[in-house]
């Protein structure tokens, strides 16, 4: 268990200098010549509950073209209409699982990831006040949980897997709990935010 306020944890693990991490970190002979990304903004949120802190994680809809069945946090790409990329998760968190953002409290972000599919994903770190339900979007949305904030943070979860993908072997994080197997981007940005809350 965390011996430390763990909201106090986490803004010192931000306010931390660190690298961007990238789905090429475990494997840098696929990364691609210099490309355009495209901007994309996740919410870690951070949720007081009975069992201590805890991340709201989703489970994306069966029926998506692009990485259905998989855990994810809650949000997309930057819209022309979004200010900026923590109002682009907010805005998706909403959408998602039908968190309102005025209930949110944005501590700060993490260095960008990069993604196999062309994203840079900013992932932005905020507390959400009082209780709540989650109300998933069924057409991306299969199912919303909660993982305690101190599994997510302990290394020692954490373990590298790989899978054939595209005629090659292809490594990458994994941070199971229960049911859900946590992988790939996901559970590379906990990964670092772990290793910057150490």
């Amino acid at each position: 268990m965390m011996t430390t306020d763990p909201i106090d944890r986490i803004r010192r693990a931000l306010e931390k200098s660190g690298s961007e991490s990238s789905d090429f970190d475990l494997n840098p002979t696929y990364r691609h010549e210099k490309r355009d990304l495209r901007r994309a903004g996740v919410l870690v949120s951070l949720f007081e509950r009975p069992q201590g802190m805890s991340v709201l994680l989703t489970k994306r809809a069966s029926g998506l073209k692009h990485h259905p069945g998989q855990i994810a946090f809650p949000g997309g790409k930057v819209d022309p209409s979004d200010v900026d990329v923590t109002a682009a998760a907010l805005r998706e968190a909403h959408e998602e699982v039908g968190l309102l953002p005025s209930r949110v409290s944005v501590l700060g972000a993490m260095p960008d990831h990069e993604t196999v599919t062309g994203f840079a994903v900013t992932p932005v770190v905020g507390v959400v006040s009082g209780p709540f339900a989650p109300v998933v979007e069924a057409g991306e949305v299969e199912e919303a949980f909660y993982v305690p904030l101190d599994h997510l943070l302990n290394l020692e979860n954490y373990s590298v897997q790989r899978r054939l993908w595209l005629g090659q072997w292809r490594a990458f994080y994994t941070v199971p709990w229960g049911p859900y197997y946590i992988w790939g981007a996901t559970a590379r940005m906990l990964r670092a935010l772990a290793a910057r809350a150490e």
